[in-house]
């Protein structure tokens, strides 16, 4: 593993750095506007205080941190794999180039010592898991890495049901951002409550900070920020173009870690953008509030 001076410096001082995922970039966005945001998000999280440190696999070697040239390789390559922890060390083997998900962006960031990490929508329990057992490998990741995760909820393509049962089950600990209700990704509420509520960066490094002296910090803590209800995509085209989805990706044969890519770029087909728009503004306002946080977590 590879971390950029910049931010081994940061994390070897105490100062604050935030962890960013790279399958958004690869998959999750469109060309070229993929390496667009993706300088966005890091520039939203130096504007907040704290160094950003994009995660990927590049060249065989698992990096903490993109050069310019390494994030260019992520974001136009063709031969980028989407990588959960079980395929870092094939990929790495072969000397290839993988975008990390969450579970494996999170892995990597605590291994470098990292403590906040930022994210779109995670991954969860999927709506037919009863028949498939597809599970995300996010959650079991999350309920063995002690890291800080800032997202918008889990995907609302998944059961947020079943995934907030799971995240019970597992111990990890959910707290809404200034909401009671559990964000939908691109919807502001997902219909089901958040177990917690804290309402500034401070309240979230106290309980990062309780967490350590309580002995319960081997497992994440999930910050779920909702977007505000008139940035949300409208919750009618949202529910049409789920089901619409979800139809489309069955008869396609699509399942897997292939749905969450095929349903995000149907997303964005079928509401002419505006489902892009909304993930571009969730995404940079967790790495904002992700920096935020991560600046009083090292004040503590």
């Amino acid at each position: 593993m590879r971390i950029a001076p910049e931010v081994a410096e940061a994390v070897a001082g105490g100062r604050p750095v935030v962890a960013l995922e790279s399958t958004l970039i690869s998959h999750g966005l469109p060309r070229p506007r993929n390496l667009d945001v993706a300088h966005e998000i890091e520039a939203a999280v130096r504007v907040a205080g704290a160094t950003p440190a994009t995660i990927a696999v590049v060249a065989g070697k698992a990096r903490v941190g993109l050069d310019e040239a390494a994030l260019v390789a992520v974001a136009t390559g063709d031969d980028v794999v989407k990588c959960g922890v079980r395929d870092l060390a094939p990929v790495a083997a072969r000397g290839g180039n993988g975008a990390t998900t969450v579970a494996a962006t999170a892995h990597l960031a605590a291994l470098a010592g990292i403590a906040v990490f930022a994210t779109g929508g995670l991954g969860g329990v999927h709506r037919d898991a009863r028949e498939t057992w597809d599970e995300s490998a996010d959650l079991e990741t999350l309920a063995r890495v002690g890291i800080a995760v800032v997202c918008s909820g889990v995907k609302s393509i998944l059961d947020v049901a079943a995934t907030l049962e799971r995240l019970e089950t597992l111990g990890v600990t959910v707290l809404g951002y200034g909401t009671d209700g559990f964000p939908g990704f691109y919807l502001h509420d997902s219909g089901y409550p958040a177990p917690w509520r804290v309402d500034t960066p401070a309240e979230v490094a106290a309980v990062l900070a309780a967490r350590r002296e309580l002995g319960s910090d081997g497992r994440a803590v999930v910050i779920a920020n909702p977007l505000p209800v008139e940035e949300q995509l409208d919750p009618e085209l949202h529910d049409r173009v789920l089901s619409a989805g979800l139809t489309s990706a069955s008869e396609a044969g699509v399942s897997g870690k292939e749905i969450t890519p095929f349903l995000l770029d149907f997303f964005h087909r079928e509401t002419t953008g505006a489902s892009l728009a909304a993930n571009v503004r969730l995404v940079t306002r967790n790495a904002e509030l992700g920096a935020r946080i991560a600046v009083a977590a090292a004040a503590v």
